[in-house]
């Protein structure tokens, strides 16, 4: 695992975990932006990015990793804690393992019950299309159609095209089994996140998958104090991946009130 960082080590630490199969650059956009007022890290989970050949092992194993981080580096806490999708995952599994990690939390777009049936699915999927989603060719398409597929406004900038075609086409199938495994097959909410001290806000979109927004559901019955925020019109992931103004025009709010 690999971290990159941003800002002035001596303002307040935030950190943004990314979703599968992409890397630290999900977030880069808006870690420009909050530099200006803290020092943002945006660690590159294993089996992505450069650390593409580092076996990816779980959700749990992941937070082990990060705690060292953050212990070593952060002195055990951060101001704030935010991931997307698996990282989002993530977010919740540090919050359980200790209740003051973070004065804020932001999941976006996470599951945190097991859909076995659904994993399977998508294990089937990526071993048998894999190579047409992924390859160099297959990426280069993607980044091709994306004018033609979305708006203007959620297009990526040049410097993330070139991240996304270095990286997305050295992501291992093997990471994508073991994230299917325990991301969606295995992982449940700890009982320990009652213990949080964490202001959580709950993200997803209008048109997220059914089990994403009971998600939110089954994380608010565990942590009465949780915002849930609903993104009108948009899928899986749309504010972090590529609206990040609009992330951050959700976010700076959050992160300000006392």
């Amino acid at each position: 695992m690999k971290f990159h960082e941003f800002g002035n080590e001596n303002k307040p630490h935030i950190m943004l975990i990314h979703g599968g199969g992409n890397a630290w650059w999900n977030y880069l956009r808006q870690a420009e932006i909050l530099s200006k007022n803290y020092y943002v890290i945006l660690p590159t989970l294993d089996g992505h990015g450069e650390e593409y050949e580092t076996t990816y092992i779980s959700t749990e194993d992941t937070a082990d990793k990060l705690m060292v981080y953050i212990d070593e580096k952060c002195d055990g806490h951060l101001f704030a804690l935010c991931g997307v999708s698996l990282g989002g995952q993530i977010v919740m599994e540090l919050l359980s393992r200790k209740p003051d990690i973070a004065k804020k939390a932001i999941i976006d777009g996470s599951i945190c019950y097991p859909r076995p049936t659904m994993a399977r699915f998508c294990i089937a999927g990526i071993r048998f299309f894999g190579g047409l989603l992924f390859s160099e060719k297959a990426c280069r398409f993607q980044i091709a159609m994306m004018p033609k597929l979305l708006p203007k406004n959620m297009q990526y900038p040049e410097k993330i095209k070139k991240y996304y075609m270095q990286d997305m086409p050295h992501v291992r199938k093997e990471t994508f089994y073991n994230i299917y495994r325990t991301y969606m097959m295995k992982y449940t909410l700890k009982e320990s996140i009652k213990t949080t001290k964490a202001e959580v806000m709950y993200w997803y979109g209008e048109k997220e998958m059914k089990c994403v927004k009971n998600s939110a559901k089954m994380f608010k019955s565990f942590v009465s104090t949780c915002q849930i925020y609903e993104a009108k019109d948009y899928n899986h992931g749309y504010l972090s991946l590529y609206l990040p103004n609009e992330w951050l025009e959700i976010a700076e709010p959050f992160f300000q009130q006392e």
